[in-house]
């Protein structure tokens, strides 16, 4: 008997669950019930930008929504015009289970709810910007700026989910793809985030504001990257698989993948810690992930206290940047085949301990900079030196200069230390304070020795007793005296995931595709530059196998092939005579396809895709005017624009400007003048301008786009029909800092 009570009591929840009511959702609904919502596919448009269309509002909920699925915008509006929040949620101990919703600017958004539960939920393919960057060269309207949250300036940006002041919430077994920003999390401690696929989002996998003592573990966060051209630009953009912004503490990250993320991990300790120089990040276990393949940085942690450890670290730029890092410790790292494996500037009591580096440029720079910044609250207020390094028991290997080291105090690199196969040993290009070397045993050769010690800086340092400072130099060569602590690394979680790239999915830089909606996700087939030489392109055709025939095409002379099976390269000779190129391919495959905007294109059916590319040469003339600080930059006319100080000729006009652009030049308070006489085959072209500051544009002397203000990158666009001859004139002005212009020209399609 006892037997079957126990039963009973087991199954009783299921079976109260089971009578709960099945409710259909409609514009406006609240949701004040645990239930379970009808399987269908509601369109739910919100009619303005902040509306939640669902509320779930109450305590001790269960909202089972069995897979039904929101969408947010009609069909053919495009993800950059996407508005409002498919589902609000408030209250306390919610659980929402197997949502669907797409279409939105936010699909969830959660505040002030304590012990929210989000599980087995699909968030993809809400708001992302179009990104104007192109594969020559970046946009700079493109870059993110997570630096402010304060007033929930994040919104702007989109989620998937968008968590405020949210205690103890768990996030397990969700998904986002295709959106800018999978989860957002500001003012949000003791969470639990796993078992997650946050993968292909053009901003962030994970993004942190003031929230500590969250548990990010066993998540897929691959492909969160901008700003990515192969052999051309690696900036990043400031896209990461993981964000921790502004005083973001005692965080674990652990056994992760965030590769091919504009940065796998970073981590800035707040404005409010660059005005003072109080807190920081600080005390952030980030261990057991894999961030490699990242366009900038691997892992930034700045200005703060934290442990990076047992990480995988593959061709990224720069392995590690510990900008001001101090007391941190990183160690147990793998890092191959990075520019620089570990990079510190301004470091202070940091230990770089038991790392393997191999095929870097550089393994480990350490150094300062004579100056700083007169507006950095920080550097008035802390220590900024580079200073009290210990370097020990690391592993260089195939390392080409395993040590560069430059204005730094106190440097102690012990016996322990092994360097296998390298070029240069140690770069100095400044003098260090008690650069410290220890044993003679571990340069391989007398020769090498000799060579160390030969260095001006070094040469006082060699009869020191370093081990034990004080003391008569019993042995100068002594391994420092450095115990090999605890790592105390986290448990996995009992059912985590492992987190890595499934085995033959591509890995490298160069399988960062980018386009005009974020990075490619391999659900389908594109047509991709490899090499272009005069009037030869080399395609790349990747994506699910499949097979591919061209249908049709403009602008180009012959083809090497006009059909075949993907992956496949082929060669196309363009017609010199004509400004655009445009192939399009016709494609079918046994597997099923999505699209860039999550539509599904059945087995077997025909999927169109194309390859476009302009190439219409304008030459530019550009005249460069200085003015005073005294002129009004408003619509009216106040710049002299009959004197200019410089005169400059060019194909692409396309600046950015972090000082003076010409001699003669102010660096701040200028303004440009360029203008253009051209002749074109009728169409519809489009016309896009990126300015900072100021920006007027005038077609055949007619003004078309005024952006006459103070303002960051952005970009205006227009569609204007063109054929014959015509004149541009574009008018911008920079008021300070740094400026861009930028002009981009397209055939409509």
């Amino acid at each position: 008997m006892r037997r079957y009570c126990f039963l009973f009591t087991a199954l009783l929840p299921t079976l109260l669950f089971a009578q709960i009511p099945e409710i259909s959702l409609s514009k406006g609904l609240i949701i004040n019930e645990s239930c379970k919502v009808a399987t269908d596919d509601y369109t739910i448009i919100p009619s303005a930008e902040t509306e939640g269309c669902i509320t779930i509002s109450g305590e001790n909920l269960v909202i089972d929504f069995q897979n039904a699925e929101m969408r947010g915008a009609a069909k053919g509006v495009l993800p950059h015009l996407f508005s409002g929040r498919a589902i609000v949620v408030k209250g306390k101990n919610i659980t929402l289970k197997n949502a669907r919703a797409r279409g939105y600017k936010i699909a969830l958004f959660a505040e002030g709810v304590e012990g929210l539960t989000l599980e087995n939920c699909d968030f993809s393919y809400n708001y992302r910007p179009r990104l104007r960057s192109i594969r020559e060269r970046e946009d700079f309207s493109d870059w993110l700026s997570y630096h402010h949250n304060e007033k929930d300036e994040w919104l702007r940006y989109g989620a998937g989910i968008y968590l405020k002041n949210c205690p103890r919430a768990t996030v397990k077994a969700c998904r986002i793809t295709g959106c800018q920003n999978a989860l957002l999390m500001t003012v949000c401690n003791d969470a639990l985030v796993y078992n997650n696929f946050f993968t292909f989002n053009s901003g962030l996998g994970i993004g942190l504001y003031r929230s500590s003592r969250n548990k990010l573990m066993h998540n897929r966060l691959d492909w969160n990257v901008r700003g990515y051209s192969h052999g051309f630009y690696q900036r990043g953009q400031d896209s990461a698989g993981i964000l921790l912004y502004e005083q973001s503490s005692q965080n674990t990250i652990a056994y992760n993948s965030a590769t091919h993320c504009g940065d796998g991990l970073f981590l800035w300790a707040g404005q409010s810690t660059m005005d003072t120089g109080e807190g920081g990040c600080n005390d952030n276990l980030i261990i057991g992930n894999d961030f490699s393949y990242a366009p900038t940085n691997g892992v930034e942690v700045t200005f703060s206290r934290n442990r990076i450890q047992g990480n995988k670290i593959i061709e990224c730029t720069y392995g590690i940047w510990g900008g001001y890092s101090y007391e941190s410790s990183f160690t147990g790292n793998f890092i191959a085949d990075c520019k620089t494996g570990i990079a510190i500037e301004h470091g202070q009591n940091d230990t770089i301990q038991r790392n393997a580096f191999q095929f870097d440029s550089t393994g480990i720079q350490l150094w300062a900079r004579e100056t700083q910044p007169t507006d950095w609250g920080y550097a008035q207020k802390r220590d900024t030196r580079s200073r009290d390094a210990v370097l020990d028991r690391n592993i260089f290997l195939d390392t080409r200069k395993p040590l560069k080291i430059s204005n730094s105090k106190n440097i102690s690199v012990n016996g322990e230390n092994l360097f296998l196969s390298f070029d240069r040993l140690l770069e100095s290009a400044k003098p260090n304070e008690s650069l410290k070397f220890i044993r003679n045993d571990i340069y391989n050769t007398e020769a090498k020795i000799a060579e160390v010690w030969a260095i001006p800086e070094l040469m006082p340092s060699k009869n020191l007793n370093f081990s034990h400072p004080g003391k008569s130099p019993e042995n100068p060569y002594a391994a420092l005296d450095i115990p090999l602590h605890e790592l105390k690394e986290p448990d996995s979680l009992a059912d985590g995931m492992l987190a890595v790239l499934p085995r033959g999915f591509p890995r490298g830089r160069k399988f960062i595709l980018m386009d005009e909606w974020g990075p490619f996700d391999f659900r389908r087939p594109i047509a991709s530059i490899d090499t272009i030489a005069g009037n030869l392109y080399s395609l790349v055709l990747i994506g699910p196998s499949g097979n591919w025939k061209i249908a049709r095409m403009d602008g180009v002379n012959s083809v090497s092939a006009k059909r075949g099976t993907v992956p496949a390269t082929i060669t196309v000779e363009r017609d010199p005579a004509s400004d655009a190129v445009f192939i399009e391919f016709e494609y079918t495959s046994p597997q099923v396809v999505k699209t860039v905007f999550g539509e599904v294109v059945p087995t077997g059916k025909v999927y169109k895709f194309d390859f476009q590319r302009f190439e219409k040469k304008l030459e530019w003339r550009v005249k460069f005017f200085n003015f005073s600080p005294s002129d009004s930059l408003t619509s009216s006319e106040t710049i002299n624009w009959s004197t200019p100080v410089a005169e400059k000729k060019m194909n692409d006009l396309y600046f950015a400007w972090w000082g003076s652009p010409m001699e003669g030049v102010n660096e701040d308070l200028f303004a440009t003048r360029s203008e253009t006489e051209f002749t074109i085959a009728p169409g519809d072209y489009i016309l896009e301008i990126t300015s900072d500051d100021g920006v007027r544009f005038y077609l055949d002397d007619k003004l078309l786009i005024e952006n006459w203000d103070i303002h960051e990158p952005e970009t205006d666009e227009i569609t204007v029909k063109l054929g014959g001859s015509h004149r541009i004139r574009i008018e911008h002005f920079d008021a300070g800092g740094f400026a861009t212009l930028d002009f981009r020209m397209r055939l409509q399609r």
